[in-house]
């Protein structure tokens, strides 16, 4: 069930930031590709993610960190590049995409968390 709320919470965000931000639409049934976004985006984040920073590591290592921003924009990028119904005009628009989707799911999910028994 977690999963699912999960999904949920992540496919509510990324309807969100599709409409706030100029540069990143949604297209044909509005709830249907944010869903399969945020399922593309779990099974990247998931897969291809830890790859990329393995890689990535002496940079990462040398900025401190602030690289996995850039492995997060070219996430988002991937996504677009799979999703028809999915799309980001630029790495910096998917740079802050990607900021504001990790915002908004921390709010979100503080308020939609499952209540402990």
């Amino acid at each position: 069930m977690n999963i699912i709320l999960k999904l949920l919470i992540n496919t509510i965000a990324v309807i969100l930031l599709a409409y706030l931000l100029p540069g990143v639409t949604l297209g044909g049934n509005t709830i249907v590709s944010a869903l399969i976004v945020a399922i593309v985006l779990a099974l990247l984040n998931l897969f291809v993610r830890p790859i990329l920073i393995i890689f990535t590591l002496p940079i990462t290592i040398f900025t401190l960190g602030l690289f996995l921003l850039i492995i997060n924009a070219l996430i988002i990028m991937l996504a677009d590049y799979l999703i028809d119904g999915f799309a980001v005009s630029s790495i910096w628009i998917a740079l802050l995409f990607s900021i504001l989707l990790s915002v908004l799911q921390s709010i979100l999910h503080s308020i939609f968390k499952e209540p402990k028994n």
